[in-house]
């Protein structure tokens, strides 16, 4: 999946990939950062980061994380626009898709800042017989997940909790964990992830 894939047609392909350039460019240079350490720290290979760099590619999910972990900030941080404002008013349509279920089924970030804290609202659709896997996340990093419609059985360390619409459910997601929604109705979840600073 490539940024081209996972940006909504009123957002600029251009505009994200000047974005992250941008980001990834003046975060690598204010830690004094060679383009071979970038590559190093990331696991992604020094050509992609000078393409990535230059605003000539569209990178995947997976390596805008990479970079993003690489950094210690979140994935949001990279798209955000260059010029930063006070207070920014956002509509869901404009907000990068960052998955997309075989259903239709989606997971949309809709905001995050990153100072002192990274801290990024999600918004999630699972489609019935839907589900995502989370990797390994940076530690100490949690997740508050909001069903607000539906239901949808979350796997945290290897257990169950089935949380049902107008619940809440907040655990430790520095660990492998996952959504699915085993009912016949889309399940519809607003999700907040905070990884503290440091």
């Amino acid at each position: 999946m490539t940024i081209l894939d996972i940006v909504l047609a009123k957002t600029s392909v251009q505009a994200a990939n000047t974005a992250v350039a941008e980001h990834v460019r003046a975060l690598r240079l204010a830690r004094s950062w060679s383009l071979d350490e970038l590559s190093g720290r990331s696991g992604v290979s020094k050509g992609m980061v000078v393409q990535i760099e230059g605003a000539r590619t569209n990178p995947s999910v997976g390596t805008l994380c990479r970079i993003a972990d690489a950094f210690g900030v979140a994935v949001a941080r990279l798209l955000q626009p260059a010029a930063e404002r006070t207070v920014r008013i956002t509509a869901a349509e404009d907000a990068p898709l960052l998955w997309r279920g075989g259903y239709g089924g989606f997971g949309r970030l809709l905001a995050g800042v990153t100072d002192p804290d990274v801290v990024e609202l999600w918004e999630w659709r699972l489609a019935p017989g839907e589900e995502h896997t989370s990797a390994e996340s940076p530690p100490g990093r949690r997740e508050l997940v909001h069903v607000l419609a539906g239901r949808v059985v979350v796997t945290v360390e290897g257990a169950d909790h089935v949380v049902e619409a107008g619940q809440t459910i907040d655990f430790r997601a520095d660990h492998v964990h996952g959504y699915r929604n085993e009912g016949s109705a889309i399940a519809r979840l607003v999700v907040v992830t905070v990884i503290p600073a440091g």
